[in-house]
């Protein structure tokens, strides 16, 4: 009650506006589509599409903790899916020996990230923006220029070692595992920027560098430890993708990078905290996904669903830098 008497009620409802936002999509669409919007299957569909964004979004959540941006995160995650599928289908490698490849790939080629970023000193989005064509380029000469799937050959001719897929690999794209895995991404992220030391230094950092670095806080060995996290969880959205599509696809995390930007910017806004946490992501997520979903029920044209995006991230980032324009 006290916080509505200090920030007024539209101060109030402009923190919560995300989560004023879920609760009354979710009403509209009930409301307007019946039984079908909460139906099991509708739920699960839900939670399904929102899981490769959220663990994205997780990944960039921890980047911008630390006044991060990157914008290469899903390119590299395209790039990753290359090495996992590649490893599992061309080298008929196991599923857990090819999915330590493709994270310890991942975190090694964000190793450039840091370098551009820390040594260079080049400002995060211009460097990331380069990384993104970095990524593409390698990705494709990797693969010769097309997708890595289940009885494709080599680019040099060589016959797969593995012509199908595992039970447990097609599994992991699909529901309950896809949905438990964006949840331990989640609840991990969340363990680590708000119950721990390094969590709450990298929040200083994202508040004041200058700050944190005069109170002792060494900024660049930080702001390493959260690019390797980041690339982790790039890692684990790159395996979810290529499980899903069964097929490590050209460009094939490169469209998560906007839904996941402002799952995190909508995240941001939650409680007028003005800073990214991991539980703020994933309602970010679900309100993109429940707009998605709720308007395709609502017969609403496919070609309109990007604008809706637009919109959201455009509120959502309204609602984090007006209050800064009024204070």
């Amino acid at each position: 009650m006290r916080k509505i008497q200090d920030k007024g009620v539209g101060g109030f409802l402009l923190d919560w506006s995300a989560v004023i936002a879920v609760i009354l999509s979710i009403l509209f669409f009930t409301f307007y589509t019946g039984a079908s919007f909460l139906s099991p299957a509708n739920l699960t569909n839900i939670l399904r599409s929102m899981s490769i964004t959220t663990i994205l979004a997780v990944a960039m959540t921890v980047t911008l903790a630390c006044d991060g941006f990157d914008m290469s995160a899903c390119t590299l995650a395209s790039c990753s899916g290359y090495v996992f599928m590649a490893c599992y289908l061309w080298y008929g490698m196991s599923l857990p020996l090819s999915a330590a490849v493709c994270v310890v790939f991942t975190m090694t080629a964000y190793l450039l990230t840091l370098f551009l970023i820390l040594v260079c000193r080049i400002p995060d989005m211009l460097a990331t923006c380069a990384l993104m064509f970095i990524h593409q380029g390698l990705g494709q000469w990797f693969t010769g220029g097309g997708a890595i799937s289940a009885g494709m050959r080599l680019p040099g001719g060589a016959v797969p070692k593995r012509m199908s897929f595992e039970t447990d690999f097609v599994a992991i794209g699909q529901a309950p595992w896809i949905i438990l895995i964006m949840f331990a991404c989640v609840l991990l992220a969340h363990i680590f920027l708000q119950h721990t030391k390094q969590g709450t230094f990298l929040y200083a950092i994202g508040s004041n560098k200058t700050a944190a670095a005069l109170s002792g806080i060494p900024v660049g060995r930080y702001r390493f430890l959260a690019g390797m996290i980041t690339a982790v969880f790039i890692a684990v959205g790159a395996m979810v993708v290529c499980s899903r599509n069964t097929a490590a696809q050209l460009c094939g995390c490169d469209n998560y990078l906007m839904p996941s930007l402002a799952a995190v910017f909508v995240g941001r806004s939650v409680g007028g905290r003005e800073k990214p946490t991991a539980l703020g992501t994933v309602l970010g997520a679900g309100l993109i996904v429940i707009l998605e979903n709720g308007l395709t029920l609502c017969a609403v044209p496919y070609y309109i669903l990007p604008a809706v995006k637009g919109g959201v991230l455009a509120a959502a980032l309204a609602a984090v830098y007006l209050p800064k324009r009024a204070g």
